[in-house]
């Protein structure tokens, strides 16, 4: 194969199948992630009441869509971002938020529960707002994740305040994701990112409410 065509730069038009690739891969599975362990690994389960098994398959199934939201939001954000260091870590932030991605769906084959119907509405929505923030500039497409990944550690808190005590498995998942958001939101701060507006943040977080209350059934 020539040298030229190896070493050709990727279009647009490359970025949307790669994005359309990422799409199909994290909604259906084959996703790529950093091989670390699920933190509930050698944690052994415990029996949970049915009530208490419908509680935690609510909110694990709200985790899980989260990060399917997450890996839309960094992937509309590299196809747009305007500097190379800015894209290569949109694009090790959504590796790694493919681990928290496959640690929930364990956690929810686990509980006998499905992932959430409606990922692939929320997975275009997300998608389309990382884009849109990524027009705007690297400046504000990084505040953008720096306020995504504060609003999901306040989200991961509540939960883990709501968690039966006798679930240590998806307590340790739910911790290691925390450290892992408070990381991603340092990182995208030291990166550049600007604050948003307080009226940005609020319609985030309304945006956040809606689907957490209608992913926890569906």
């Amino acid at each position: 194969m020539p040298k030229e065509y190896c070493m050709r730069k990727l279009s647009f038009i490359d970025s949307l199948c790669a994005s359309a690739d990422n799409a199909l891969r994290t909604l259906a599975g084959g996703y790529q992630t950093t091989n670390r362990p699920s933190p509930a690994a050698n944690i052994e389960p415990t029996n949970l009441s049915a009530d208490e098994q419908r509680r935690v398959a609510g909110m694990m199934r709200i985790n899980h869509c989260g990060e399917v939201c997450a890996q839309a939001l960094y992937q509309g954000q590299a196809i747009t971002a305007k500097l190379p260091e800015v894209r290569e870590k949109m694009e090790q932030s959504a590796k790694e938020e493919n681990d928290h991605l496959h640690w929930c769906h364990q956690r929810l084959d686990e509980l006998n529960t499905h992932t959430s119907f409606l990922n692939p509405l929320w997975y275009a929505g997300s998608f389309s707002l990382g884009a849109l923030a990524g027009l705007a500039g690297d400046r504000w497409s990084l505040g953008f994740v720096a306020e995504t990944e504060r609003q999901v550690v306040k989200h991961l808190d509540k939960h883990l305040h709501q968690l039966p005590k006798e679930d240590q498995r998806s307590r340790e998942i739910l911790s290691v994701m925390k450290t892992d958001e408070q990381e991603h939101a340092t990182a995208a701060l030291e990166a550049g990112g600007t604050e948003l507006p307080d009226t940005v943040k609020s319609a985030m977080s309304l945006m956040s409410k809606v689907m957490t209350k209608t992913v926890y059934y569906l």
